[in-house]
């Protein structure tokens, strides 16, 4: 099925108009608004920042991976995305966000290394899975290996090194990020690292360390479970693409010990013993015996376990995690007269993200569940007929961020896993 195919579909399997309406625009979002080719690497902004997340431009493509195969100039945008990663993480594995050109003036300024081309150097775990995620799922359906050359191969040599030196942050990392902003932003400690741009103290675990949230929210306690369960997960790819592609035996045993390291680190030092939901798991863990127990709007959260394939809708653990996080004990779950759901210490108080509303159905296996989620982000646009950012509870008409590419790509995916 190509672009076109899925439009006429649309029209035939989504009765209500409204639905509809909005299904084709935020289908067509990433392709028609953020995207740029260039020469063989394709370009991705997020939408209103003129820049390219990692982690964003992997999931505005997601929802088009299917279609590759009956949609050769799709395939070679994502082929390209894909090498524009390798590209960016090669240039500074430790940053965000790229440009296209080499400088372009900022509001702000950063006290940590910054390359030409780089936007923004906030050390984020999952930065670096997604584009793993992204090459193993264009390679399984397209049977594509042409991306997984030598220049692949240093990209997998050099995210594992990241990776071994953030398990000992504190002993053998030299990154540091501190943020010189507006006062409110430095008072909120979001955008920041405390402790002189190192953050807190953390004792080793297994786990990887992290600056930042999926969120570009500091961390509070610096091993974010949801990250490193994906990190779990995309080091499973990377054992089977090497095994299968690279057919090095000791760069796989490499992979395998590091990924029983964190999962380790996340069974010995990631749950909490609840005494309202039982064990669950925690959204980030210092390695002293303290935690935070909360889930964010963005992914990796702990909501979108299932959906990263860490593990199952009935996992009793992830069910327990569910339960808490989708009630008013999690401290950014908010309800009000116009929608409830999960929001951020990134946005503020009362405004929820289409993005974790969108990812409770897709996790959800309640059919009554799954079609009033859909209907509350339907109703909550702002009448723009596009999702945003994160919007109030009680007026959606009160939103952050009109053009968010990654909400109105999920949106999509959800819409063609319920009606196609």
């Amino acid at each position: 099925m190509n672009r076109t195919e899925i439009m006429q579909k649309a029209d035939d399997v989504i009765k209500d108009q409204k639905l509809r309406e909005m299904f084709k625009k935020c289908f067509m979002s990433t392709l028609e608004t953020s995207l740029k080719v260039e020469g063989d690497k394709t370009y991705i902004i997020t939408g209103d920042i003129n820049a390219m997340w990692l982690r964003d431009s992997s999931c505005q493509v997601n929802h088009y991976l299917k279609l590759m195969k009956d949609d050769q100039d799709l395939q070679n945008k994502i082929k390209g995305l894909i090498r524009s990663q390798i590209e960016y993480v090669l240039l500074d594995p430790y940053a965000n966000a790229f440009l296209n050109t080499e400088d372009v003036p900022r509001e702000y300024h950063d006290t940590t290394i910054m390359k030409p081309y780089v936007w923004e150097r906030k050390f984020e775990l999952d930065s670096l899975c997604y584009p793993v995620k992204l090459a193993y799922q264009y390679y399984k359906e397209t049977n594509d290996t042409t991306i997984f050359d030598k220049q692949y191969l240093y990209f997998i040599h050099t995210i594992l090194d990241v990776f071994e030196i953030e398990q000992y942050h504190s002993q053998k990392s030299s990154y540091t990020f501190e943020r010189d902003m507006a006062k409110v932003w430095n008072l909120r400690k979001t955008e920041t690292l405390q402790n002189h741009g190192h953050g807190f103290d953390t004792r080793y675990t297994g786990m990887v360390w992290s600056a930042f949230r999926p969120s570009d929210d500091a961390c509070a306690l610096n091993y974010n479970i949801p990250g490193n369960m994906f990190c779990s997960v995309i080091l499973s790819y990377l054992v089977e693409i090497v095994r299968d592609l690279y057919h090095d035996e000791h760069l796989v045993e490499r992979i395998i010990d590091l990924k029983f390291q964190i999962d380790y680190g996340i069974e010995l030092f990631g749950t909490y013993l609840h005494p309202k939901y039982g064990k669950i798991y925690a959204y980030e863990t210092d390695g002293y015996g303290n935690h935070i127990l909360m889930d964010d709007a963005n992914v990796p959260s702990l909501l979108s376990l299932p959906y990263l394939e860490y593990c199952h809708e009935d996992d009793p653990i992830y069910q327990n995690t569910r339960r808490f996080i989708l009630s008013e004990d999690n401290p950014y779950y908010y309800a009000g007269k116009k929608a409830k759901g999960i929001g951020s210490p990134h946005t503020w108080e009362n405004y929820i993200w289409p993005i974790a509303l969108t990812m409770q159905a897709l996790t959800s296996t309640n059919q009554q569940e799954i079609q009033t989620l859909i209907d509350m982000i339907v109703n909550n646009t702002g009448d723009t007929g596009y999702c945003h950012e994160s919007f109030d509870v009680n007026d959606d008409s009160q939103y952050t961020r009109p053009w968010f590419c990654w909400a109105n790509s999920l949106f999509a995916e959800l819409i063609m896993k319920v009606y196609f």
